[in-house]
């Protein structure tokens, strides 16, 4: 598999009513996210507002988790409720969200009936290891794989990769393999990951 690393240099950062976002990856590759033809997007918004309002994709579904500060949510005609960090949401891009709280999220989007995918957070205490994989197999509609981790804390070694992870720093494989990946902390860390199902 093929890595790539990127970092802050290669991420696109744009302001918007709430605070900033930082684009870290996207699909296809080039592609603009204020066109809203894109297949999916990996990002990380900055919230400075105490109470602000989602931007409306009904194209895609999304899924969000934050990374510092807490986060509250409703949904729809849904009850308020309190995100923690590093705890994944999913909900439908097109329903009315208002948020409170100011803080630093992650989130992925994905253009509906074109691919799937999923989060989940990685919590490696010091000197510890562990066999990552994707926490659901490829749908039989959707057999290729996109693989992302993303170092929100501390740093990690992926030894069979020969990559190195620290904090703000992205992993990204557009062409995945069905296998586990070993990582490795000596401080201990904190990630989020990501698996994108596309055909």
């Amino acid at each position: 598999m093929e890595w790539i690393l990127l970092a802050k240099e290669d991420y696109i950062t744009t302001n918007w009513s709430g605070g900033t976002t930082t684009q870290l990856a996207i699909a296809p590759e080039g592609a603009v996210y204020a066109d809203r033809d894109f297949l999916w997007r990996l990002s990380s918004a900055g919230v400075e507002l105490e109470h602000s309002d989602f931007t409306p994709l009904p194209d895609y579904n999304r899924l969000i988790a934050t990374l510092k500060g807490g986060l509250e949510m409703k949904v729809g005609e849904g009850e308020r409720f309190s995100l923690a960090p590093y705890q994944v949401y999913s909900f439908d891009g097109g329903v009315p969200v208002e948020s409170w709280g100011q803080c630093t999220d992650f989130n992925l989007m994905l253009r509906k009936g074109q691919c799937q995918g999923v989060l989940q957070a990685l919590e490696l205490h010091a000197g510890v290891a562990l066999d990552w994989s994707a926490p659901v197999p490829a749908p039989q509609e959707f057999p290729c794989r996109t693989l992302a981790l993303y170092c929100g804390e501390g740093e990690v070694v992926l030894p069979q990769e020969g990559h190195r992870l620290q904090a703000g720093q992205l992993l990204l494989c557009r062409r995945g393999e069905d296998r586990p990946i070993r990582v490795e902390s000596v401080k201990g860390a904190k990630l989020m990951t990501a698996v994108v199902y596309t055909r």
